[in-house]
Order: C-alpha cells, then structure tokens, then sequence
C-alpha cells in the first residue's frame, strides 16, 4: 500500500519499468497480447503491432499504479485535469428514476477513472471476487473507499434490486467468463465467447445500457458517457451482444495501448473454428 501514496510521476516511472520487465520476463503473456494485436489490427503493419505491443505493457504497467493509486491512495492529483462528457445523460436517467448498467472493458485506466466517476454520480460496481482472502479483503476495501457498492459474481440478485431500485452499476462483460449463459459475437470481426448478462440485466430491470469511455492521455484524464444503447433490449441476446461488443470495440480503438490484451479473449470458438493462440 506504500507503493499507493508515491508521487505520481515516480509511480508513472516505475510502472513503465515494471511494464519493460514483464514484456521480456512473460513470455505466455507477451504472446497472447501479440496474437490478439494481429487478430484484431490486422490493418496495422508487423511493425506498427509491436510498438503497440510495448505501449501496451508499458500502460499494463502503469496501470498497475494507477489501480493501486486509486484504491488505496490519493486521486486529488487526477482531478485537476480530468475531463468528463455526457454526465448530462446520467443526472437525466437518474431523474427518470430508470437504473443504468454503464459498460466499459477492461482497460488499465477503469480504476482511476472509475473513482474520477464517483466524485459525480453514486457508482456500484460489479466484479470478479478474488480467491485469495487477503487479496479480496485489500481490494474490496479500498473500491468501497468511493464506490457505493460493490457486487461480487455471485451477487447477482443484489445487483439487480440495485437497478430496479434506479441505481447506477459499472460493468465490464468484454472478458470469457466462462460461464454457461454465453454467446458467440463478434469482437473485431471474430467470434468471441461472451456473456450474455447485459442483456438479461436489461430484460429483468429496464435499466438503460449506456457505454462508458475512458483513457489517459498523459497526465489527463478524458471520461465520456455515451448515449443509451438502443433499442436495447431487444428478443435476442446475441443481438444485443453484439451492440455490446461494438461499443466496447469503439473505445479500444479510441485508446489501443491502455486495453488488456493480455486476456486470451478468443481461446474458446465454435465447433470446427480454426484455434486463434499458438498450441491451442
């Protein structure tokens, strides 16, 4: 937790020496992220990918101390310069009494974004719950410093009353879970194994879908709100899959080097399609 309260152009420092190792040190990881940059930017030249690739492990690294930053450290530095789009459309759901479920993808700067947020609006988030106890202790702790809940993968009903009740709830479906409620959409033109829940969400509470953009550009940050997903819901999930999947490929182009391409996003495909990583 030290490491949360450095100051933040040191912490920048170390995260992009943190980032240099591990794109030297893990090589499952820097192969992963490499397949994926040629699978999803493959309009991109060999070379225009692997400056990508280190951009991208240098903001992995960085992004570390963001998350640390702001879980367990100061934000003040981050809120001088941060911009914030589209809180206009959030203060009118809320007034319409109607629950939002803001989708993002799993980009380094969601943290510190996400707590750049709840200084606006009250956010509850949605999140994978760690196996370790003390991992899941630290963790829960310090987002419940400003979010105003937080609903592990199990926590499935107490999420939906949120909604129901107009609350609003960050989630981040662009990863397998895994799960059985799955569907096969498109994410960059490949099937992408992908849980369905925004859209049962959407179904079981009427809540407005809204996508949420974020990233940093050096020392600033820039958040949007974009506008309701519509129609949405509609009879079909892998519909509404789908539109969930483009948006959130809308904001990796908007900010490549701070996604998580690390993920193995496309390990599980169809029956009888091609496999997309090495050794799969």
């Amino acid at each position: 937790m030290g490491l949360a309260r450095l100051p933040w152009p040191v912490q920048r420092r170390l995260g992009a020496i943190v980032g240099w190792l591990a794109l030297r040190l893990s090589r499952s990881r820097r192969e992963a992220a490499r397949s994926n940059l040629a699978l999803c930017l493959p309009e991109l030249s060999e070379a225009q990918r692997e400056t990508l690739l280190r951009e991208n492990f240098r903001d992995v690294g960085i992004g570390l101390f963001e998350f640390a930053r702001a879980w367990w450290g100061d934000a003040e530095p981050m809120r001088g310069t941060a911009a914030i789009e589209g809180l206009d459309i959030l203060q009118r759901l809320q007034a319409e009494g109607r629950g939002v479920l803001l989708v993002s993808g799993h980009f380094m700067t969601l943290e510190m974004c996400g707590r750049l947020l709840c200084d606006h609006v009250p956010l509850a988030g949605m999140y994978r719950r760690h196996r370790s106890p003390v991992m899941e202790w630290a963790v829960l702790r310090g987002r419940l410093r400003y979010a105003s809940a937080m609903f592990g993968n199990g926590d499935t009903r107490a999420a939906i009353r949120h909604l129901k009740r107009g609350g609003l709830l960050w989630y981040a479906p662009d990863q397998d879970m895994r799960g059985k409620d799955t569907v096969f959409a498109p994410f960059f033109g490949i099937p992408a194994a992908t849980i369905t829940a925004t859209h049962q969400f959407a179904r079981m509470t009427g809540c407005a879908v809204v996508p949420f953009f974020h990233r940093r550009e050096d020392d600033r940050y820039v958040l949007r709100i974009g506008k309701p997903l519509a129609p949405f819901p509609t009879d079909d999930a892998v519909i509404d899959t789908t539109a969930v999947n483009a948006a959130i490929e809308a904001m990796v182009r908007a900010a490549p080097s701070q996604y998580l391409w690390l993920h193995r996003r496309f390990k599980r495909q169809p029956e009888g399609a091609p496999p997309r990583y090495p050794r799969d």
